[in-house]
């Protein structure tokens, strides 16, 4: 594992933590990586921002946080996360294992948050600095516009064509608390309705409002 992370830690029980799935720690009695996830995440828009802050020098707030918000959003967490291939080594409960939790989006996501803080709390700012942009750095090169997420570019298109704001409605909630999924559904006056899941109500509705908006797009076309 720390070579996968290119980091040895000195204090081996802050990676073992890390690695920690709620539903493990509940079998075995002991704390999961929730506390962890919280620090990293708080971290990794601290790195993030300082990158973005640098490299684009020009651009004005709002564009630097549509930058960041695509790259700390779920979905590129855990792609990023399963280059590393860090499914394989998460401590989980056999139904969450059988569930395919070691390919979950959420669980990627919250265990590499999770090393951020870990990174943090062992070797410090520049240690974990170093760790985040040997991932990230790279993918701030294609990124040559600050790029719009779906909910936005939906919003536009439809004020745009002189149609209300789309409607998001939650569906239901379902699964442990530790792990609950969101089903939510959003709509566009005349333009149809797409549905999503997510481990989030924010990731749903993103999902939901990229998929209604790609229905969209190939019903124009």
């Amino acid at each position: 594992m720390e070579h996968k992370l290119d980091y040895n830690f000195k204090n081996k029980e802050l990676l073992e933590k890390a690695l920690t799935h709620p539903s493990y720690a509940s079998e075995n009695n002991t704390r999961s990586y929730e506390r962890l996830e919280f620090l990293g995440d708080s971290v990794l828009g601290l790195v993030i921002s300082r990158l973005l802050f640098d490299k684009f020098s020009d651009e004005r707030e709002g564009d630097l946080a549509k930058r960041r918000s695509a790259l700390v959003c779920g979905n590129t967490l855990s792609e990023v996360a399963r280059t590393m291939h860090l499914g394989k080594d998460i401590l989980m409960s056999s139904g969450e294992e059988a569930n395919g939790g070691r390919d979950n989006d959420a669980n990627l996501e919250n265990v590499f948050e999770a090393l951020i803080g870990a990174i943090y709390l062992d070797g410090g700012m520049d240690e974990v600095t170093d760790f985040v942009l040997r991932h990230f750095e790279e993918l701030t090169h294609s990124m040559t516009e600050p790029p719009k997420d779906a909910k936005t570019r939906l919003q536009e298109w439809a004020q745009g064509q002189g149609y209300p704001l789309p409607e998001y409605k939650t569906v239901s909630i379902e699964g442990p608390p530790h792990a609950p999924m969101f089903t939510v559904e959003v709509s566009v006056e005349d333009n149809g309705s797409a549905v999503a899941h997510g481990p989030s109500k924010k990731t749903a509705e993103r999902d939901a409002a990229r998929h209604l908006y790609e229905k969209i797009e190939t019903d124009v076309q």
